[in-house]
């Protein structure tokens, strides 16, 4: 079962080339729901103008090609593969699993789907990644995402917000649950191709698109940090005299840097 390709079985019940072209039907959705995201919050048109406004600060300097080379490797180094900007080590593991299990899951349908991989390697890839995104999906979903952690909300509690991972969740369960009855399940396969319509197909009121902008917006927020600009915000530490005039409370201006020590007794339970 797991070194079969799950959708060899779909040889006579579908028209030849139906897989094909659904996932490429799929592709299109997201590139379109992608560039109408884009238009509509503005999301390229801020980082240019942000970009471009920066140079004329009078405390920001140029930054070389060689420094915004490196920054763009640090941010695909460590905002993207290694997802940095989570400071909860459980956070960013259940991440990293849905991330690259999502990946793994992903190219491996193509390539089962275009290439007729049958047996061998690539599904058992298939059956990895996605294994990997429903460990780190529900782990998420039941234990760690901050209205239930923190908040105390039921994890059933449902908004718009969590459309992104439920459908993603819902597509790679029910493709795992109709390959292990051998691709027999019509019913589950055309539930299947629906939890994939929703995901792919929402692009544009669901977070799908997050995984474009959040790369840009890490290497925006570390150009803006190497240049001197910071986005206005400040980037000396309390402890630093400049830093500790900016306080309009005398209080806080001399307050030492382990005051408040208290708050940490009960460890915070959320990103």
């Amino acid at each position: 079962m797991f070194t079969t390709d799950p959708f060899a079985t779909l040889a006579g019940a579908v028209p030849p080339g139906f897989m094909k072209g659904f996932l490429i039907l799929m592709a299109l959705a997201v590139v379109v729901g992608t560039l109408v995201d884009i238009l509509h919050k503005g999301s390229a048109r801020y980082f240019f103008a942000n970009f471009r406004n920066a140079r004329t600060k009078k405390h920001s300097r140029r930054l070389g090609g060689g420094e915004l080379a490196a920054i763009a490797v640090q941010t695909a180094l460590v905002d993207v593969a290694a997802s940095g900007e989570f400071c909860n080590p459980r956070r960013r593991l259940a991440h990293l699993l849905t991330m690259y299990g999502f990946v793994i899951y992903l190219v491996t349908t193509a390539m089962m789907v275009f290439g007729e991989h049958r047996a061998g390697l690539v599904p058992m890839l298939w059956w990895i990644g996605g294994l990997m995104v429903l460990v780190g999906g529900y782990w998420f979903w039941f234990f760690i995402r901050v209205d239930v952690s923190a908040e105390g909300n039921s994890p059933f509690r449902i908004v718009r917000a969590d459309l992104f991972v439920l459908s993603l969740l819902a597509s790679v369960t029910l493709g795992l649950l109709w390959a292990a009855t051998g691709g027999g399940a019509r019913v589950l396969f055309l539930l299947y191709l629906l939890a994939n319509a929703v995901l792919f197909g929402s692009v544009f009121w669901s977070k799908f698109a997050h995984m474009f902008f959040k790369p840009a917006a890490a290497f925006d927020k570390r150009v803006s940090r190497a240049d001197g600009t910071a986005e206005n915000l400040p980037l000396q530490s309390r402890d630093d005299p400049e830093q500790q005039k900016r306080h309009s409370m005398e209080l806080l201006q001399n307050a030492p840097m382990d005051m408040g020590l208290g708050i940490k007794r009960e460890a915070p339970r959320h990103y």
